[in-house]
């Protein structure tokens, strides 16, 4: 799993400057995180990049444990990972490769030269495209053979998606709804929501008025109500999909490697949904309060709730800012940064 593509044999004639690995690093951040916080670090070295998680960045309220923090670097590293894949080149990824350095998450070794696959070549494509999307969906059914390629993808990084049944999606849904009252009730979660959605000119991160869409006229959806403190906002009201494709995404454990592993699965899952023109709305709500994301795991076999996800057919969605690489970009040894 830390090589994509390994199933093609072909080789590349070798290219002794290697990947662009600040272009990479730039395709990274294109990655989905809690509240667009973009919580990552990156140093490019002589044969590869180390991916670190930026705990400045990490939400307090939401994500007290920084389990959304790893997912989010994740996304990142797979995302990294597909990049270099992309420029021609296998790679090899090590997991918390320091012990004495906590943040560092990951090292990206570049290995040899390989001719890129269609089904490699179609994820990249996805990168720039993959955007979250709080519109409403067609009432158009997922097709089954959709749905198995969104599975296949989560299984090929080590989780599982499983599709809601209509008893367990309204169960989800019910779940979800009461885990955003919740949340809206705590003055602390609406000051930490704030923080993230105020506009100020010039801002690259957090959530715009432009990716935050309207109210679900069913109540039926509880789409994350990112304008609820920003003054002036008039968010309207629309009939959303009256039985939407709720899938949740799950991995064999709890740590911060299993986060890590999750993230790059969801990253997978969101590409191919891209690829296959879906649109997707992660809905964290409800494992963001622990003792509700212990009703989404399955106790007997381990298996632990990492994210909810809307999957249906939408209108396009706007992209979210990304930080410039001068704020993500660590220095090497020599004191630079990016070659």
């Amino acid at each position: 799993m830390n090589d994509i593509g390994t199933q093609a044999t072909e080789r590349a004639q070798h290219d002794s400057t290697g990947p662009d690995l600040t272009a990479c690093v730039r395709a990274a951040t294109a990655a989905p995180s809690l509240h667009n916080s973009q919580p990552w670090r990156f140093r490019i070295g002589a044969h590869g990049v180390d991916v670190h998680a930026d705990p400045r960045r990490q939400l307090d309220v939401l994500d007290p444990a920084g389990r959304e923090l790893l997912i989010s670097v994740g996304a990142a590293l797979f995302t990294l990972r597909l990049a270099i894949r992309g420029a021609g080149y296998l790679c090899h990824t090590t997991l918390f490769p320091d012990d004495t350095d906590p943040d560092l998450v990951a090292r990206v070794s570049v290995r040899q030269p390989m001719v890129l696959t269609p089904a490699a070549e179609a994820l990249v494509a996805a990168i720039p495209h993959r955007h979250t999307n709080r519109w409403p969906f067609a009432r158009s059914v997922v097709p089954a053979d959709a749905v198995e390629r969104l599975a296949d993808a989560a299984r090929r990084e080590g989780a599982t998606l499983t599709v809601a049944n209509a008893v367990s999606r309204n169960a989800i849904l019910s779940l979800s709804q009461e885990a955003d009252r919740a949340l809206r009730a705590k003055g602390r979660y609406r000051a930490e929501l704030a923080r993230w959605t105020s506009p100020h000119r010039g801002r690259r991160d957090g959530v715009p008025s432009t990716a935050i869409g309207p109210w679900d006229a069913l109540e039926i959806l509880p789409i994350r109500d990112f304008g609820l403190l920003q003054p002036h906002r008039d968010r309207t009201a629309a009939p959303f999909e009256p039985y939407p494709t709720i899938m949740v995404l799950s991995i064999d454990g709890d740590t911060r490697r299993h986060w890590v592993h999750a993230g790059q699965a969801l990253q997978r899952v969101l590409l191919t949904a891209t690829w296959l023109n879906l649109a997707t709305t992660p809905i964290s709500q409800p494992v963001e309060i622990p003792a509700m994301r212990r009703l989404l795991t399955d106790s007997r076999t381990g298996s632990w709730a990492q994210m909810v996800l809307r999957v249906g057919y939408g209108r396009p969605a706007a992209a979210t800012p990304r930080r410039p690489l001068t704020e993500v970009l660590l220095p090497d040894d020599d004191g630079s940064t990016g070659r």
